[in-house]
């Protein structure tokens, strides 16, 4: 009969302080090196079973993989946007124009963006001609002297 190993016992197991109670892939991948390692040699684990086990190991890691490329993408979303419109500085954008008296919509201006500011919640551009308008109203973005559409060569 075959002993077991005392290091393995529950009360020897260091305690994580980590405050998390769920395992996670380096867990999962300890419980099923002991679960190999201590097996009975009489009657090993059987293929089903391991393949199932090296199944649900991959599926985690790939689900924490997706969870930590998620997680960064959500980190650049949340760059202040000052920081994401800092971009368009040198570029020629489109605003529409309202008519004072009206309001209704008087013609489009273009110019290019000389700087961006922030003034508490709202962020806007200072345009080349003095103008000042909020990103809300922006409706095109280009490069300057209108080459904002690359021609494509035929061959």
């Amino acid at each position: 009969m075959t002993s077991i190993d005392p290091s393995l016992y529950l009360k020897s197991q260091q305690v994580l302080s980590s405050g998390s109670s769920t395992l996670g892939k380096d867990d999962f991948l300890k419980i099923l090196m002991a679960q190999i390692k201590n097996q009975n040699p009489l009657d090993p684990m059987k293929d089903k079973e391991f393949i199932s086990q090296m199944t649900e190991f991959s599926s985690l890691e790939q689900m924490t993989n997706m969870s930590q490329s998620f997680q960064r993408f959500m980190d650049n979303q949340n760059l202040p946007p000052l920081i994401q419109y800092s971009g368009l500085i040198g570029k020629e954008v489109s605003y529409p124009v309202y008519d004072q008296e009206t309001g209704l919509l008087d013609r489009t201006e273009t110019d290019v963006v000389q700087a961006v500011n922030q003034n508490g919640a709202e962020t806007y551009l200072e345009l080349k001609s003095g103008e000042k308008i909020s990103v809300e109203y922006i409706t095109k973005v280009g490069e300057v002297n209108g080459n904002s559409e690359t021609p494509v060569e035929e061959e």
